[in-house]
This record gives C-alpha cells, sequence and structure tokens, in this order.
C-alpha cells in the first residue's frame, strides 16, 4: 500500500519528532476529519507500506533521520515557488530549499524526488515573465537532481477564497504561454512535465495530465509494478493515489494564502499547542468514546513483475 503523509499538513516541517517517535513505535493513530471519534491504525512496516509518499515545503528538519527512514521505500514532492512572505509568510528562504532539495536527492536518488512548482497565481508582481524566468533559474539549479517538476494553477476552494480573497484564476491565454515556456525550459533541463488535475488541452510532447502521484509515476519511483484495489478517485479527473493519508487538516504552520488545508489560522496555533511528540494522534490524544479500527494494510507489490 501507499501511506501519504502530505495532503493534509506539512509533516517533516512541523512534526518530524513526533513522526520519528511513530516510526519507533511502528503504528500511528489518524483521526478522521469527518467523524472525530473514528481513529485509524496504520502499521508503519515496510512489510505492507510499499511507499512512504512525503509532500513538503520544509524537508530539513527530517533529513538527520533519513537513515532510520531508510528501512521504507520513500517518494518526496518538495514545492519550491518563487513567491515571498506575502504569499508563503512562514516558508523558509528558497535558496535553502534548493540546497535541501539537492541534499536530499543525493541521498534517495533523483528518481525518488520531485519539484512542485504549484499553484501557480498571477497578480501585477508575479507576472507571467516572472514566472518564466524563476522557472528557468530553478530548473537549472536543480538540473539532474531529479526528472520530474509538477506544476499547477491555482484553484480557488473556498477555504482559499476565505484566506485570500484577491486571488484571481489563471486565465487560459496566460495557462498556454506557461505551458509553452515551461516546456521548452523543460526540455533543456532535462525535466518531464506533470500537471496536477489541468485540462489535457495543456499537453505537449513532455507535459502530461495523467497525474503526479499515479500507479504509472510511483511504479517508475518502485521499479516495480503495483496491484492497486480499485478505488475512488480524489477528485474528478485525478488519477493520484492519495487514500491513505495520516496528517490532519488545519495544523499547517507556513499559513500560505492559497493554502486548501487550512480554514482557520488561530485553529491551526490551538492545533499546534495540543500536539503531543509522544502521542499515537497528531493532534490530541485518544479520548473516551474514540472508535479505533485497524487499517486494511497489504503489499501492492507484484515480486515476479519488474521494470528493470
Amino acid at each position: 500500500m501507499i501511506l501519504n503523509t502530505g495532503n493534509r499538513t506539512d509533516i517533516p516541517a512541523f512534526y518530524t519528532p513526533w513522526f520519528m517517535n511513530r516510526v519507533k513505535s511502528g503504528e500511528v493513530l489518524v483521526r478522521s476529519p469527518y467523524a472525530e471519534n473514528q481513529v485509524t491504525r496504520y502499521r508503519l512496516d515496510p512489510s505492507v507500506v510499499d511507499l512512504l509518499v512525503f509532500c513538503t515545503k520544509n524537508p530539513y528538519p527530517i533529513l538527520p533521520h533519513l537513515k532510520s527512514l531508510s528501512i521504507f521505500d520513500t517518494f518526496w514532492h518538495v514545492t519550491i515557488t518563487p513567491y515571498g512572505r506575502d504569499i508563503e509568510p512562514n516558508v523558509p528562504s528558497k535558496r535553502d530549499i534548493l540546497s535541501a532539495f539537492q541534499y536530499l536527492s543525493h541521498q534517495i536518488g533523483a528518481n525518488r524526488i520531485v519539484w512542485r512548482y504549484d499553484p501557480i497565481l498571477i497578480n501585477h508582481t508575479y507576472t507571467t515573465a516572472y514566472h518564466i524566468e524563476a522557472f528557468r533559474s530553478m530548473a537549472e539549479t536543480l538540473q539532474g537532481y531529479t526528472h520530474q517538476v509538477v506544476i499547477s494553477f491555482i484553484d480557488l476552494y473556498e477555504k482559499t477564497k476565505r484566506n485570500f480573497p484577491e486571488a484571481r484564476p489563471v486565465s487560459a491565454h496566460d495557462q498556454v504561454l506557461l505551458v509553452n515556456a515551461f516546456s521548452e525550459i523543460a526540455k533543456k533541463t532535462g525535466l518531464a512535465i506533470h500537471l496536477c488535475c489541468e485540462s489535457a488541452i495543456l499537453e505537449r510532447d513532455n507535459v502530461d495530465a495523467n497525474g503526479c502521484l499515479s500507479q504509472a509515476v510511483l511504479e517508475e519511483a518502485l521499479g516495480e509494478k503495483l496491484s492497486v484495489p480499485r478505488r475512488k478517485a480524489p477528485r474528478e479527473g485525478c488519477t493520484c493515489l492519495l487514500g491513505a493519508d495520516i496528517g490532519a487538516y488545519n495544523t499547517c504552520s507556513h499559513f500560505c494564502r492559497y493554502c486548501y488545508a487550512n480554514y482557520d489560522e488561530a485553529l491551526v496555533r490551538k492545533n499546534y499547542q495540543r500536539h503531543d511528540p509522544a502521542s499515537a494522534l497528531l493532534i490530541g490524544h485518544l479520548e473516551q468514546g474514540d472508535i479505533i479500527k485497524d487499517a486494511q494494510q497489504k503489499s501492492w507489490k507484484s515480486p515476479e513483475i519488474s521494470l528493470f
């Protein structure tokens, strides 16, 4: 199975001690975001977890623990955008994150790490010309350290509208302009571009809209075929394997203006105060009336089939 850590929060950036305690204990509890007394227990066991997937804006805190994580196969999405603190108030220096990306790539291999340049938003500061030059600079810095980059354009979810009321959709014209420019840069820097839930109209010879964490992408990273159970898509048009996630909403302290996982900054701060690195839950502890259900976990690997 695939175990995700980054759909709801940024665990490497803010909760590394907790996560490493969970790895040591061999299990993690996850409270349902839809029914608070429903808790799922996942085994952190490499015999059933085929891949741990991380998505982070700051991998630095977890880098000293890579040796302890080496019992698992891991796959990393590291988001590096060109925005300043007006958009991403608590994200560290992009120069530092680029360095962390390079270090991580050296440790795990360029086929196990992906650069995310998303979401793309356009305003008077972050123009199309600004994005093209920023993408070019970052792509050149990361050349050879990854073979893939994920891009998407800002989605105006209700949470996003609340956090970022002045945000506007990126026009179809600007989307085509940017994809064309990025495609040319990517060809020169050895990158394949994956679109995250964007129209197939934007596909080019090195730009695909088939998913950024799809079965095909993860099989290529693992070098093995996976036998994935049929499941409902996370959202329309998404082929990614995002079903099992150990994070929690309203817990990410980056406070990015475009965030879809936070809707209340005060609640994020309150939740952070309730975080206990020794707890099996990311936020708080088990309470009376909680119902714990063991997740159905088994390896999806097909040992008789290798891609190499």
